[in-house]
């Protein structure tokens, strides 16, 4: 079991946890998930690494309550331990000197977005960050991408804070005052899928960071497949980065999808009583 010893509030509905993991915390690159189990009989989610500290032995995941498992998980303190944390998982990001690079990132997606920033910096890159939101209050981590960006440009849908706008304008910005290199996105996959679309349409090379469903996180299961460039690809030991202007998003939106309405009906029971145990 895997101790939290810190908890923070972003918003809420989204949530940092700091846990205790010093064999993860040292072998963690930029780009590796883990996967959580909360409970004997829960479900086992995949999350970015956000951070880690490899004097404290801790890793930093950001939690955005979506459904049971993630409810579960945003529900224990500090002090509670998580039934399993397994990882590094995944393929570690390719880092380069690229020249400039705009890393687009929406919602949660900005947490996992956090170490390629910081790695892309180390590399030389000029890093131009487009951060974005629905409203204000669901803007995160933006102090802690400041020392690691050039520029950091922030999008809401509603003007309440930044520039009003979706992410796509905010790159598009970007893309039609100066050269740009590379982009990478995180965030949901309707957000990608057009950030992927408007870089195509400028040629730029773009890597997309794929959230899809995921089971045992080692290529067995099958549940986080996806198409590549016509090819069914793991998400789990091929990803989860992959050349955003091959990936089938459409596909994958779909298959996300698929546990829908299971999902909203067991939050349904959950919320009944909530002493039960599901």
């Amino acid at each position: 079991m895997n101790r939290i010893v810190g908890k923070e509030y972003f918003s809420e509905l989204v949530v940092k946890l700091e846990v205790e993991a010093p064999l993860i915390a040292r072998a963690r690159k930029a780009g590796h998930f883990v996967i959580v189990r909360v409970g004997n009989r829960g479900e086992r989610i995949p999350l970015t690494i956000a951070d880690s500290d490899v004097e404290k032995g801790t890793i930093t995941l950001v939690v955005q309550k979506v459904g049971v498992s993630s409810e579960k998980l945003c529900a224990l303190n500090v002090g509670d331990e998580i039934t399993d944390v397994v990882g590094p998982l995944g393929k570690a990001t390719h880092i380069e000197n690229f020249g400039t690079v705009v890393c687009a990132c929406g919602g949660v997606g900005t947490a996992p977005m956090l170490p390629i920033v910081k790695a892309l910096k180390e590399a030389g890159n000029k890093v131009i960050v487009v951060l974005a939101a629905r409203t204000k209050s669901l803007i995160i981590l933006e102090e802690q991408m400041r020392p690691y960006a050039d520029e950091l440009v922030i999008m809401t849908d509603d003007g309440s804070y930044g520039e009003k706008g979706l992410v796509t304008n905010g790159v598009e910005m970007v893309i039609q005052r100066e050269k740009v290199d590379m982009c990478v996105t995180i965030g949901p996959a309707v957000m990608m899928k057009f950030v992927s679309l408007l870089t195509q349409k400028y040629t730029i090379p773009t890597l997309a960071s794929l959230n899809t469903i995921m089971v045992d996180g080692t290529g067995m299961c099958g549940a986080c497949r996806v198409s590549v460039g016509g090819k069914t690809k793991f998400v789990c030991v091929d990803g989860p980065e992959f050349d955003a202007h091959q990936v089938d998003f459409d596909e994958m939106m779909m298959r996300l999808s698929g546990y829908k309405e299971i999902e909203q009906d067991c939050m349904r029971k959950i919320q009944k009583c909530s002493t039960c145990n599901f």
